[in-house]
């Protein structure tokens, strides 16, 4: 007999606005303490020292994480000049010192250097692994890790603030992107010391603050017994992925693991909506998605299957 799994069966996406000095896989945790959930996962780490969007999946949802790997994020971030740290932010020890202020105008000049498809060389503390270690270890071991220069992308960025001491920006950005990496170039194109002094994360994807929750509020919800209220529908993270009605038959064998055999004006219809060469689909029964799928050869696939 099979073993009950611990929890309760939720699903959903919980769009949480994370503290400041709260790390990712903790605040997972709180999020899952808070629903009794079967399971839960987050898309996208934010470090501890950056507060804002972290999408925290519950349930079934968690299937639908890999989903948010491309997707673009909002960030704002505020750079103070005159020392440069070890680890780009407030947390590292200070290794550079300089009197050198930039000027605004130096600032705009330097940042369309930065926008577009760039190469970009990742933080020595950072998660990357390096030989099967990650590379914050290692320079937390007094190792210097030779981090590789890699492609990276900005749609845009932008100057919101500026009182000479310090600088504040917001920009948008593709994966695998390090704000403090923008920060160090930045402050190294206008010739000065500097280091990432606050970041916020305002958007990944389709999660932005307009409906992110906090984890007070969150806690107070779970005390009123609404939580639930707040919990966004697992297909959220699917928001670019064309929807396909199923009649109750075809969705039965897609709940199966079978694939289902496309008419012609179905594939038709599809090749109407479907974009840049793309095969996905979320296949749904009234409302509820049952499944997503890929079209091939006249055929509905289904990859990844919803028990919901």
């Amino acid at each position: 007999m099979a073993r009950r799994k611990k929890g309760n069966p939720v699903n959903g996406w919980i769009c949480l606005d994370k503290p400041y000095g709260l790390g990712s896989t903790p605040a997972v945790s709180k999020v899952r303490w808070i629903y009794e959930a079967q399971k839960a996962g987050h898309a996208g780490t934010l470090d501890p020292l950056a507060s804002g969007i972290l999408p925290i999946a519950l349930g079934e949802a968690t299937k639908t994480m890999s989903f948010m790997t491309d997707a673009e994020k909002d960030y704002s971030f505020t750079i103070q000049f005159g020392t440069s740290t070890s680890t780009l932010d407030i947390e590292g020890e200070i290794t550079g010192r300089s009197d050198v202020r930039p000027t605004r105008v130096a600032l705009e000049a330097a940042m369309p250097l930065f926008l577009g498809d760039i190469m970009q060389t990742p933080p020595a503390y950072s998660a990357i692994k390096i030989d099967g270690q990650r590379a914050y270890a290692l320079a937390r071991a007094g190792e210097a890790p030779q981090m590789q220069s890699r492609p990276a992308f900005i749609r845009s960025l932008d100057l919101t603030g500026f009182d000479g001491d310090t600088a504040d920006f917001e920009v948008t950005c593709g994966k695998g992107f390090y704000i403090r990496s923008l920060a160090r170039d930045l402050c190294e194109a206008v010739g000065a010391e500097g280091h990432v002094r606050k970041l916020r994360r305002t958007r990944v994807g389709p999660f932005t603050l307009a409906r992110a929750m906090g984890l007070e509020n969150l806690v107070d919800l779970r005390h009123k017994a609404t939580a639930m209220e707040v919990l966004l529908p697992v297909e959220t993270a699917l928001d670019d992925i064309p929807a396909l009605a199923l009649t109750t038959e075809e969705a039965s064998k897609l709940s199966q693991g079978r694939a289902v055999v496309l008419l012609p004006g179905q594939v038709e219809a599809l090749q109407t909506v479907l974009k840049d060469g793309a095969q996905t689909v979320l296949a749904k029964l009234d409302q509820t998605p049952v499944s997503i799928c890929e079209v091939r050869a006249g055929h509905l696939n289904p990859v990844r299957v919803f028990n919901l």
